[in-house]
């Protein structure tokens, strides 16, 4: 996956639906950038689907690269969810971000 749908699901305020370690996985994109080991992520709220921490909803941190098959839903985003802070701390650069 391109950090493209991410960036777009904040943009157009949708949520994302990707699989992700082998899980389908329904989000809400609250923010896009690189973690502090140089890698593309994004900070979500999982709205649904599955997980291997058999936390099926919650907040997250997901690599862009282990993320395939995603694409913007039509189902809107209920971000900024509680519990939201701008500025990730585990990001070093933030591209967008509610």
């Amino acid at each position: 996956m391109s950090k493209d749908a991410a960036l777009l699901a904040i943009e157009q305020g949708l949520c994302l639906e990707l699989r992700y370690d082998g899980f389908s996985r329904l989000v809400e994109v609250h923010a896009v950038g690189t973690s502090k080991t140089g890698h593309l992520c994004m900070r979500v709220y999982q709205v649904s689907g599955g997980s291997v921490s058999g936390e099926r909803a919650g907040w997250k941190l997901m690599l862009i690269d282990k993320s395939f098959s995603a694409h913007v839903s039509t189902i809107r985003s209920a971000a900024p969810r509680a519990g939201y802070k701008r500025g990730d701390r585990d990001m070093l650069t933030i591209y967008s971000e509610l």
